[in-house]
C-alpha cells in the first residue's frame, strides 16, 4: 500500500515540499532523542569541535562560539548513521524512505545525513540557499527529509521555504568570487516576504525538493529544536561535486536497485566550494567554538 496519497504526492510536486505526521514509529523516535541528549552532554566536556572523525578526516560534532559546559551549543552531528545505530536504522528503513520512494522512486540512493541541533540560547541560523547549489548532480530529482525530533513552534527556529521556489531559477551562493553559501541579501529578503514556517510535533518529516529557497531563525524558546536530515537521490542522479558529508553509505541503494546509466538533466550549474570545517556554518559566519578561542 502507497504510504503518500496521490493529493500529497501532488502537493510536493506542486509547493516542492510536503508535511507529514507520524513519520516514524514512537520506538524509532525514542531512540533517536535518547542519543542525542548523550551527545549533548557528551559535548559539555569539549571546547572545541570533536570525533570520532568523519572519513574525510573532520570533527563529527560540532559547536557555536558561544558554546560552555553550562550552556551547550552543540548544532551539529556529521553522518549520525555511521556511528549510530539508531540514526541507522531510520536512514535506512523508516516510513520516510518509503515516501521518498513515492516521490522519486523506485530506485533511490543514500547521499549524506546530518542532524541540525538548535539549543535554547544557541545563536544557530540558517540563512537562505538552494540544496542543489551545495550537492548538484546529474539530475534533481533529490529530497532531503527533514525529520524532527522536538515539537516546533513559532519560538524554536522553525525551517521556513518559500512554496514553489523549487520550480525557479537556481540563485548563487557566490558574492563576487566568495563562496557565501547564501543567496543575495536582496533574494533573501524576497524569500523572507514569500516564505512560510514549517511547524510539527517530533516524529514528522518535511520532505523538501532540493532546489527549494529555505531557511531558518535562531532558537529563541526554552526548547530545543532538533532535526535529523537525509538527503536521498533517484539512482540514476550522479553527482557532478564532492559531496560535502561524505560517508561510507554514500551511493547506498536503500529502495529499488542500481541503474547503469545516469539520467542528465540540461541547466548550468554553479559548481560549490565545500566546507572544510566542521560544518557549513562556518561557511555562513558563524564561527565553531575553536575559532572564538
Amino acid at each position: 500500500m502507497p504510504v503518500l496519497t496521490q493529493q500529497q504526492r501532488d502537493a510536493f510536486w506542486r509547493d516542492g515540499y510536503l508535511m507529514v505526521e507520524d513519520a516514524v514509529t514512537p520506538a524509532q523516535l525514542a531512540a533517536l532523542r535518547s542519543e542525542i541528549a548523550a551527545w549533548v552532554e557528551l559535548s559539555r566536556a569539549h571546547t572545541a569541535p570533536f570525533g570520532p572523525p568523519t572519513i574525510d578526516g573532520r570533527p563529527r560534532y560540532d559547536m557555536g562560539a558561544e558554546h560552555t559546559a553550562e550552556k551547550p551549543a552543540l548544532r551539529r552531528i556529521n553522518n549520525p548513521s555511521d556511528i549510530s545505530d539508531a540514526y541507522r536504522e531510520v536512514m535506512l528503513d523508516a516510513r520516510t524512505v518509503d515516501m521518498v520512494a513515492e516521490l522519486i522512486g523506485p530506485n533511490v540512493k543514500f547521499h549524506h545525513c546530518k542532524i541540525n541541533l538548535k539549543l535554547p540560547g544557541a545563536k544557530t541560523e540558517v540563512a537562505y540557499h538552494q540544496d542543489f547549489a551545495y550537492t548538484p548532480h546529474t539530475n534533481d530529482d533529490i529530497v532531503t527529509a527533514l525529520l524532527f525530533l522536538d515539537d516546533v513552534d513559532a519560538d524554536n527556529g522553525a525551517l521556513t521555504v518559500v512554496p514553489g521556489s523549487h520550480k525557479g531559477p537556481m540563485l548563487s551562493l557566490f558574492d563576487g568570487e566568495r563562496f557565501t553559501g547564501a543567496v543575495a541579501p536582496d533574494e533573501e529578503k524576497r524569500a523572507l516576504a514569500q516564505s512560510v514556517p514549517c511547524f510539527g510535533k517530533a516524529g514528522s518529516v518535511c520532505l523538501m525538493h532540493t532546489r527549494l529557497l529555505h531557511g531558518s531563525a535562531a532558537n529563541r524558546a526554552a526548547t530545543s529544536r532538533g532535526l535529523y536530515i537525509c538527503v536521498y537521490t533517484a539512482a540514476d542522479a550522479v553527482p557532478i561535486a564532492r559531496n560535502p558529508m561524505p560517508s561510507p553509505n554514500e551511493g547506498r541503494i536503500v529502495r529499488g536497485k542500481a541503474v547503469r546509466f545516469a539520467r542528465l538533466k540540461e541547466a548550468l550549474v554553479e559548481l560549490p566550494n565545500q566546507p572544510k570545517s566542521a560544518s557549513f556554518f562556518t561557511v555562513l559566519g558563524q564561527d565553531s567554538k575553536q575559532a572564538a578561542e
